[in-house]
């Protein structure tokens, strides 16, 4: 049995080379399918793995000599890279500097971001930790001040066809069953936000995606672990900070282009391949604004289990 993916429904094949393998056991320590035991001083397949290889590569990557190599799941030995020195990883205080410098942008310069930018972008965004390989997430790319804008318009005109949804009698009617706290959701944000978008639009402002020089839309597919997508988009947003563009979330798209004929439309259109459980886009440019001050954030709670 092999844990399904939108890009891979086969286990991984792993295969053993018992001539260099020295028996440490590293390999039989990190797998967590259970897929490898010692077996007479050496690494052999067990007879009793929980899903079979799932294609991590752990136990590729943590091998001394190189005796174990996985094919499948769209990972093979070829896919290995020496690590870079831990000399070379920035230490707490440089990442915490970076975290705290980043702020919410939706006030760019006229500057495109040129597309080797982009590309470190994604080289960075594709490192992002996943609940199960090979990565299920998704990326739409939109590079270029007219295609936001023209998704945008798109969008605002999506919105106008379903303004129904937060018509006054749909709301009253959902009360009872989506309860208080999404009711004032709808009415204290989302009715709001659909006048805002729309009626901004009209008079040629674009506030859905600020006419950002770039734009990436991070989403997954019927099997991706729903934090797949926002963990990636995160990566994506600090490691553009890191090349001195400002970044901003926009999560309010996402939510209301996963149902119904006019939301299937709307994805076909733009090159959207999935519905998917969690999603969010994340805009990039120059600044033309900075900031002086940082803000102290705070968690709604934080506690420790006695």
């Amino acid at each position: 049995m092999a844990i399904p993916t939108s890009r891979a429904k086969e286990k991984g094949e792993i295969r053993i080379d018992r001539e260099i393998c020295i028996g440490c056991g590293d390999c039989v320590e990190v797998c967590k399918d259970f897929s490898l035991e010692i077996r007479d001083g050496k690494a052999a397949l067990s007879d009793n793995p929980a899903f079979g290889c799932i294609g991590c590569g752990h136990c590729m990557a943590i091998c001394p000599t190189g005796a174990i190599r996985i094919y499948g799941r769209t990972i093979s030995p070829e896919d290995l890279f020496d690590l870079p020195p831990a000399a070379s990883a920035s230490d707490y205080g440089q990442l915490l500097s970076l975290l705290r410098r980043r702020r919410s942008i939706r006030e760019f310069s006229e500057r495109a971001v040129e597309p080797e930018i982009i590309e470190k972008i994604l080289n960075a965004a594709v490192t992002s930790p996943m609940g199960l390989p090979p990565s299920d997430v998704n990326v739409l790319i939109l590079d270029g001040r007219e295609k936001t804008r023209q998704f945008a318009v798109d969008f605002c005109e999506f919105l106008g066809r379903m303004r129904w949804f937060v018509s006054s009698w749909f709301l009253t009617l959902m009360r009872p069953f989506w309860g208080k706290s999404n009711d004032e959701m709808f009415r204290g944000f989302v009715k709001p936000m659909f006048d805002i978008f729309i009626g901004q639009m009209k008079k040629g402002v674009n506030v859905v995606t600020y006419d950002a020089p770039l734009a990436m839309y991070f989403y997954g597919s019927p099997f991706t672990d729903p934090a797949d997508p926002i963990v990636a988009a995160t990566t994506a947003m600090y490691a553009a900070e890191s090349l001195g563009l400002g970044t901003c979330m926009l999560g309010s798209v996402h939510p209301l282009i996963q149902n119904g004929r006019g939301a299937r439309k709307f994805r076909e259109n733009h090159g959207i391949k999935y519905a998917s459980r969690e999603g969010v886009i994340v805009i990039f440019g120059y600044p033309s604004v900075e900031y002086r001050k940082g803000i102290r954030r705070t968690f709604a709670s934080t506690t420790f289990m006695n």
